[in-house]
């Protein structure tokens, strides 16, 4: 590192209130650990623009649904990849950061995904359930979410910009931490109707082998990605998402050991994508 602190413009709506999460918390413990190497200060997403080339990059992390201010994210992306701010994760991610499309793709080639479609001409291609989610292809945070019967998606008009997959009765819900494309930890939630109370999972290889897939299938070098998957009635996983914008950690279920663990890693990628070496 060279004798100059590198400085860090960390991105945050500290006040948006999470179900089930404390976004304050978890940044105040992230902002407190990243000031020992770099010259950090705090926005919120509506200010991240303006004052983004005032710094040598741009972390965002609990940043909120930008669904609830598409616009003014859409205009910081595209002057950030004009001007060459340094972004962190990196906006060239196929997941979430680009709306949930890629559920689609993903089931078209064949991945392990709930299987999703976006017309009434595919509902053949869904299993026969008795009730079905229908989420808007830009939702987040379980916004806008609904379950639905079959009838209701025979109409051409019940689509638009939303997908539809069966529901399932899974038996947990787990995710998985990276670091770039490095696994770092893992949660799940042993209770399916409790998301956010999660407890410590050893994966097994099979489980980081299906991880790992979706993040080398995705276009990030710098940042930090959450696989969320569910455990099928069958034993197989399937993906929910992939959180690649501004996933939510839950630092504070992990032990002191892996929680510094974490943040060094995370204090090396952006010193990385900063491009210096690390101290």
């Amino acid at each position: 590192m060279t004798s100059t602190r590198r400085s860090i413009l960390y991105v945050s709506d500290l006040a948006y209130p999470a179900k089930g999460r404390r976004y304050c918390d978890e940044d105040i413990f992230l902002t407190s650990r990243l000031r020992e190497e770099f010259d950090l200060a705090v926005c919120h997403p509506l200010d991240a623009a303006a004052l983004m080339h005032s710094f040598d990059a741009v972390v965002v992390r609990n940043s909120g649904p930008v669904l609830n201010y598409q616009a003014r994210y859409d205009a910081f992306r595209e002057q950030a990849v004009a001007d060459g701010v340094r972004v962190y994760n990196q906006l060239s991610g196929k997941g979430d950061m680009a709306g949930k499309g890629y559920l689609l793709e993903l089931t078209a080639a064949g991945y392990p995904v709930i299987p999703t479609i976006d017309r009434a001409e595919d509902l053949g291609k869904l299993p026969d359930v008795d009730t079905y989610v229908v989420k808007p292809k830009l939702g987040a945070d379980s916004i806008g979410l609904e379950f639905v019967p079959g009838e209701r998606l025979t109409d051409p008009a019940a689509y638009g910009d939303v997908l539809v997959q069966p529901r399932i009765d899974f038996r947990y819900e787990v995710s998985f931490y990276f670091v770039d494309h490095t696994l770092q930890y893992a949660l799940y939630a042993p209770r399916p109707d409790e998301r956010w109370a999660l407890e410590h999972y050893e994966p097994t290889e099979q489980d980081r082998e299906f991880a790992q897939r979706f993040v080398d299938w995705n276009d990030i070098a710098y940042g930090i990605q959450r696989v969320d998957a569910c455990r099928a009635p069958s034993g197989e996983l399937l993906l929910v998402e992939l959180e690649d914008l501004n996933p939510y950690l839950s630092l504070d279920v992990l032990s002191p050991t892996a929680r510094d663990a974490f943040v060094a890693r995370v204090k090396t990628s952006l010193h990385a994508l900063i491009g210096e070496k690390t101290p």
